[in-house]
């Protein structure tokens, strides 16, 4: 089962490798990643898109990430009400004849050209997994020349409860 994983974490040099060494060797895959910066001065949030076999896979790996020196709190966020978003740049194929028809194509998905050059069209898209995954599908008869995807990032939406909140502390009780 694939599940959304948060993890607040201290921004320090090395946090980003131990944490995924961690997966690695306890053979979790991530299917992506992304960390940035909080509104907190000196903590990063980091999304995981993870493929776990069961619950107690899932509740093996929360405690593991929680043991580390500089993981504040992971928290399963898949079963939540959230605001996930990925972004995608995609280069395709394009000339004079065909630049208009995918502007017709990409304007559905609220998606931008934000670079054209004689050969190519770069579009940025932004929203959920499912319609970035849509319109590639839909731009691959242009060719794709490139694509870079950020993955997955998400936090719960309004003011809901952390019912499945791990922290170094819940852990103890």
């Amino acid at each position: 089962m694939k599940r959304i994983i948060t993890a607040t974490v201290q921004n320090r040099s090395g946090v980003l490798n131990r944490v995924t060494g961690l997966l690695h060797k306890r053979q979790f895959n991530i299917e992506s990643i992304s960390v940035g910066r909080t509104e907190t001065e000196g903590i990063s949030k980091m999304t995981f898109v993870v493929e776990v076999e069961d619950n107690q896979k899932l509740e093996q790996l929360t405690k593991q990430l929680n043991k580390q020196v500089d993981v504040l709190k992971v928290s399963d966020i898949t079963d939540k009400a959230i605001v996930a978003r990925e972004l995608a740049l995609i280069k395709v194929g394009s000339n004079i004849q065909n630049r208009n028809e995918i502007q017709t194509i990409i304007e559905p998905f609220r998606a931008n050209v934000i670079d054209v050059s004689k050969e190519s069209m770069t579009v940025q898209v932004t929203g959920k997994s499912e319609k970035v995954e849509a319109l590639i599908d839909l731009l691959r008869p242009y060719g794709v020349k490139e694509l870079a995807r950020t993955g997955l990032t998400a936090f719960l939406r309004g003011q809901q409860p952390q019912v499945t909140e791990f922290t170094p502390q819940s852990l103890l009780q």
